[in-house]
């Protein structure tokens, strides 16, 4: 081959962004397949591509045995007068190299050569994406909106060289997004699948809070501040978690941030949703009781350790406070410690157990 072949994989490679050596990768195969179409069969056909040198070396490999009656597979066996040809002096068992040109190819094989290249360009692209998506598994990306579906809701987003859709059920009720616009998700998951990778992306989940902490709090992204747990409803609040080992640091402080400035951006991105920053405390009555801010508790009492139950007192001005619009502080709560939380006023009138 000429070089202007090799010029045109330099071409393609920076046209694709994909490695040289995996597109002479899927070359040589595409070649060695061809041939095989062409010779009947491709055992002990080979293929060298050298971009250095500018060669390509399409070959079959066959083993020398003495006579023509002893070639038991005339793909990779040659009898020795039929091998001198091809290296003088050749002997049993000697392995011998016999060039094919690849300029002899039919219009069938020459179409395989293409056909296979494609398939191969797709597959390492998918790779490729495929590995992208890997490496930012449950991470928060910035995303473009590319495109809407004005019947389902759902977002085509642009990330990176990717694509992915942003399903309406995993947007923050009341979003509105216009095209081009940049968003941040979150990757939950990636799969590969026979279209292609597919990264399952939210803004709902509670993963994207914790990471929005973790690049707006340094102390948390250096690891002396631990995000212990996150409880969430989209949209609406998220009560998190926070502790540190280091009794000179204020985790939630160091949360908020001066003036309300650190949580000021998260909740920002995340159209005004409100957010607790609760102190997290091995004693269940503490963290039950820090969980259930805003409201002023009076006691916690543990009823059954084994089934993380608990009942809870407030003053009766603190009940609905406690309990939340639709009973949504306390259930945040609940997730966010794991107890059943049984709320009661002071004056003992019992509300049903908030449960996970």
């Amino acid at each position: 081959m000429d070089k202007e072949f090799f010029e045109a994989v330099n071409a393609l490679q920076k046209e694709r962004n994909i490695s040289s050596d995996a597109i002479y990768d899927k070359i040589a195969n595409a070649l060695v397949i061809a041939a095989g179409h062409n010779y009947g069969t491709k055992d002990g056909i080979f293929c060298d591509i050298n971009p250095n040198e500018q060669t390509v070396k399409l070959y079959m490999r066959k083993t020398v045995v003495p006579t023509e009656d002893d070639v038991m597979d005339p793909a990779i066996e040659i009898s020795a007068d039929e091998a001198q040809q091809y290296k003088s002096g050749a002997v049993t068992d000697d392995v011998i190299e016999i060039p094919l040109k690849i300029n002899n190819f039919g219009r069938i094989a020459a179409q395989t050569v293409k056909h296979v290249l494609r398939q191969g360009i797709r597959e390492i692209e998918h790779d490729q994406v495929l590995q992208e998506f890997q490496s930012r598994n449950q991470e928060i990306v910035t995303a473009k909106v590319i495109g809407i579906d004005t019947k389902t809701g759902n977002l085509s987003l642009e990330i990176g060289k990717a694509e992915a859709v942003l399903p309406k059920n995993e947007q923050i009720p009341g979003e509105q997004f216009e095209i081009g616009q940049l968003i941040k998700v979150y990757i939950v998951d990636v799969k590969s699948t026979d279209k292609g990778p597919k990264a399952m992306i939210s803004r709902t989940h509670p993963g994207l809070v914790k990471r929005l902490f973790e690049q707006e709090v340094p102390e948390i992204f250096d690891g002396a501040i631990e995000v212990k747990g996150v409880s969430r409803e989209a949209g609406s609040r998220t009560k998190l978690a926070v502790y540190s080992k280091d009794s000179d640091i204020d985790p939630v402080g160091s949360c908020i941030g001066q003036k309300g400035v650190r949580v000021g951006k998260i909740v920002s991105v995340l159209g005004g949703e409100k957010i607790d920053i609760i102190k997290y405390s091995e004693n269940p009555e503490e963290f039950i009781a820090a969980a259930l801010a805003p409201a002023e508790i009076l006691k916690v009492e543990i009823i059954s350790e084994s089934l993380k139950s608990c009942q809870v007192t407030v003053p009766d001005t603190q009940l609905s406070l406690a309990i939340g619009n639709k009973g949504q502080n306390a259930r945040l709560a609940a997730k966010l410690t794991g107890w059943k939380i049984d709320i009661k006023p002071e004056s003992g009138f019992y509300r049903p157990t908030i449960q996970l």
